[in-house]
């Protein structure tokens, strides 16, 4: 059995996922980060690749993700203007968390459909 921890290491290890978590919290910013990293550039696409997001809700997330240095957003002077989005360096630095929480999503699909199986 481990030791208990001091509030201090306790906090220590609280503090950091807790300030991670509201960068990336909610359901849709991973999902967001996802499509815009497998080429999704443009508003519409990342719109129609994200089943039920609204484009309410897109733009909403896509200027927070862009406020916290995980996307940059790029207007092209055209006509009609042209706007793409893409991941950012510092953003690179999620895909290790994201592999980590799509096999940990994977593993425990698997689980819950051969527990449902055996009933």
């Amino acid at each position: 059995m481990a030791n208990k921890k001091s509030y201090q290491e306790c906090q220590g290890d609280i503090l950091p996922i807790r300030d991670a978590l509201e960068i990336i919290n909610g359901k849709w910013k991973i999902l967001i980060l996802i499509s815009i990293t497998h080429g999704n550039k443009r508003f519409t696409e990342i719109e129609r690749s994200i089943p039920k997001i609204t484009g309410k809700v897109l733009a909403k997330q896509l200027k927070e993700l862009e406020m916290n240095d995980l996307i940059k957003r790029t207007v092209y002077d055209s006509t009609p203007v042209s706007i793409e989005y893409e991941p950012t360096s510092y953003a690179a630095l999620l895909h290790p968390v994201i592999n980590a929480l799509k096999e940990w999503g994977q593993n425990h699909r698997r689980r819950i459909i051969s527990r449902s199986k055996k009933k």
